[in-house]
């Protein structure tokens, strides 16, 4: 019988350590704390909408070259009962509508679940006549020598461009459509939802594991479209208006303070109703997640003065998220994966206004903060940022 050798106890610590590093090496990759354990998605939000106009062919086409693994998309219908991306029936708003004569009479204001608005809408036009408008940057501190350049799509379009690009990159090229102000287009006799379903029927996309995601901000849009046979992954939106600096709290103002099917059947309940158990609970009758504003994950909070009032501190002459400072996070995710529910909150950017100062201006250690609460995946006007940022986060 041969004889083991004899070594120093420091040296069996080194073999000890050796061997343990080498069967780590062997074992499956650590789970993440999202729902499914897989790394979160990124969601290009209205396409790559932080360097060329929203909702464009060519933002998505962009968003999708950069390495987006969702293109997000807003639907809304026009006078000849066509859905198109867009996300305000306001064409003012992100077309160049009030460059052109010829729709001048148009112009008119109205109201808008309970919001008065003046300006262009697209159920005064036909999909011909709004092609012929050209889509322009919506924030002053983006990009704005493409205005006009790129035209609005249709649903059907984006759909095509998606299938188009999985096969042109070989990977699968989700969509996210949602039925934008449906109450406001029911209302006008143009309901959106039927219409919505059949569009995805016709394109082989009515299961649960087709690459598209269906989402509201009213619930009684998805759960008319579930009763109509939609079999996709749904999600509730969950929208806020503000953040009261001096505390952190989430407020309420419309028409971000409740569904507007809830306003209109008399709910008095604002959106934070759903982050209850009980509303994560009845969520998840309807729907497969949620996309909840992220302050509702993570808040931010001001430095407060004498006069009791959030302070300017970084003396731009504004209060906003750049004068606070990122909040310890809630419970939300948590709460909503043990619902069953995976949590994709909106919207990621990276102008400095619209980051906490211990950010330090940098829109990577936001997406850092939030991937370490497990969210499955974030909605974000910068794809590539969120790319890297999810690089270099996980395991």
């Amino acid at each position: 019988m041969s004889s083991i050798p004899f070594l120093p106890r420091s040296n069996l610590v080194v073999v000890a350590t050796a061997l343990s590093l080498g069967a780590c090496s062997m074992l499956p990759p650590q789970r993440l704390a999202t729902l499914t354990g897989q790394a979160p998605l990124v969601i290009a939000h209205r396409g790559a909408s932080g360097y060329l106009p929203e909702e464009t062919r060519e933002a998505y086409l962009r968003a999708i070259a950069l390495g987006a693994d969702v293109i997000e998309m807003d639907i809304i219908v026009t006078k000849d009962r066509q859905l198109i991306a867009r996300h305000d029936p306001n064409l003012a708003i992100s077309t160049d509508v009030a460059k052109h004569p010829e729709f001048a009479a148009r112009k008119k204001t109205i109201q808008i679940d309970g919001e008065t608005q003046t300006g262009w809408f697209s159920d005064d036009f036909t999909l011909a006549e709004i092609k012929t408008l050209g889509a322009i940057s919506t924030d002053a501190e983006r990009p704005q020598q493409f205005n006009g350049q790129f035209k609005v799509i249709t649903f059907e379009e984006v759909i095509e461009l998606a299938k188009a690009q999985s096969i042109a990159t070989g990977r699968s090229i989700a969509i996210y459509p949602e039925t934008k102000k449906p109450s406001y287009f029911a209302a006008l006799g143009i309901p959106m939802e039927d219409q919505f379903v059949a569009t995805i029927v016709k394109a082989g996309w009515n299961s649960k594991t087709a690459p598209i995601f269906v989402q509201s901000f009213e619930p009684s849009s998805l759960q008319y479209m579930k009763s109509k046979g939609l079999q996709t992954k749904m999600v509730q939106l969950i929208d806020g208006d503000s953040v009261d600096l001096r505390t952190g709290q989430v407020t309420f103002k419309a028409p971000s303070d409740r569904p507007y099917d809830w306003t209109m059947v008399g709910d008095k309940r604002n959106f934070d109703a759903m982050l209850t158990p009980a509303g994560l609970a009845e969520i998840k009758t309807y729907a497969d997640g949620i996309g909840p504003w992220k302050r509702y994950i993570i808040s931010v909070k001001g430095t407060i003065g004498a006069d009791g009032k959030p302070m300017d501190m970084n003396g731009d002459g504004k209060v906003n998220d750049a004068d606070a400072t990122s909040m310890a996070p809630t419970s939300l995710v948590a709460d909503a994966h043990k619902a069953g529910l995976f949590v994709h909150p909106f919207t990621f950017r990276n102008e400095s206004r619209r980051l906490a100062m211990d950010y330090q201006k940098d829109g990577t250690k936001e997406y850092t903060a939030i991937f370490n609460t497990g969210v499955d995946g974030v909605f974000t006007d910068f794809t590539d940022t969120a790319l890297a940022a999810r690089k270099a986060w996980m395991p």
